[in-house]
């Protein structure tokens, strides 16, 4: 796929989607740098991923042959973001993939939300994609070469029932898409979104907790997928970001590429 020897910046990079997206890339020669909050935050509610997580991502990533930096840091911090940006281009001297991943997801019926929840939904998974990449974009530009993938979401394609605040922040990811994509094509930059349906994470490990239910029973009653499977595997989105950043997608610049099990052909 010529990606040996390229650097990927991975948000959300401590478990779940990042996480095997960051192996997944690895083992194609690619050295990374993982970004995650990797403690607890008072919005979701539920135990997100701790720094020992980091740690043994690290390790798991030079035992495959590749180079990595660990970051503890929140989307929504800019000053956080930029010395990690800063750290990965004095190492690596350059920044080929982003791969804008760190979310959070939580239910609630539009009008009872709190303020908090809101901000935090959209802080996190939409600002925080953008702070990111105002960082990277420069030196993508200097390099006149890059990749950004913003995970998204089918929730960024249709609307979901008390996921009005998640599915606004994923909406918005494909605007920034759309806009980047257009923006950056002149330096050699493509930008996608990707759009799963359920994934079979500790994020939604969580969600059932809060809800009182089975991961099974949230699987159908947010997804339905149409090919029988209840969810994706995190390999399954680790395998899109590897296409869409490959050579094989030169040319796919501002699309949706989607993940869903056939979801949203019902």
């Amino acid at each position: 796929m010529s990606l040996t020897n390229q650097v990927a910046f991975i948000t959300g990079a401590a478990h779940g989607q990042g996480r095997a997206t960051a192996l997944a890339l690895a083992k194609e020669g690619v050295h990374i740098a993982a970004f995650d909050v990797a403690k607890p935050l008072s919005y979701p509610g539920y135990e997100l991923a701790k720094l020992s997580d980091l740690e043994s991502l690290k390790q798991e990533v030079e035992k495959l042959g590749a180079k990595a930096l660990i970051f503890q840091g929140d989307v929504r911090n800019n000053e956080e973001v930029r010395k990690a940006v800063e750290a990965t281009i004095t190492t690596f001297k350059r920044i080929d993939i982003l791969f804008n991943n760190a979310g959070i997801c939580a239910y609630g019926l539009a009008h009872e939300l709190t303020e908090e929840a809101w901000d935090s939904m959209i802080d996190i998974n939409l600002k925080g994609a953008w702070i990111t990449a105002r960082h990277i974009i420069p030196q993508m530009i200097a390099q006149k070469s890059g990749n950004i993938i913003n995970n998204s979401s089918i929730a960024g394609l249709r609307g979901m029932n008390r996921l009005s605040h998640y599915a606004t922040s994923k909406w918005g990811l494909v605007g920034l898409t759309k806009s980047w994509a257009i923006e950056l094509a002149p330096h050699n930059i493509r930008v996608n979104s990707i759009h799963p349906t359920g994934v079979n994470t500790p994020m939604n490990d969580g969600l059932a907790a809060l809800e009182g239910k089975t991961t099974e029973e949230i699987a159908v009653a947010s997804a339905g997928n149409l090919l029988p499977v209840p969810w994706i595997e995190t390999e399954d989105v680790a395998h899109a970001v590897l296409y869409l950043v490959s050579d094989k997608a030169r040319f796919v610049t501002g699309s949706q590429f989607v993940i869903d099990a056939g979801l949203l052909t019902r």
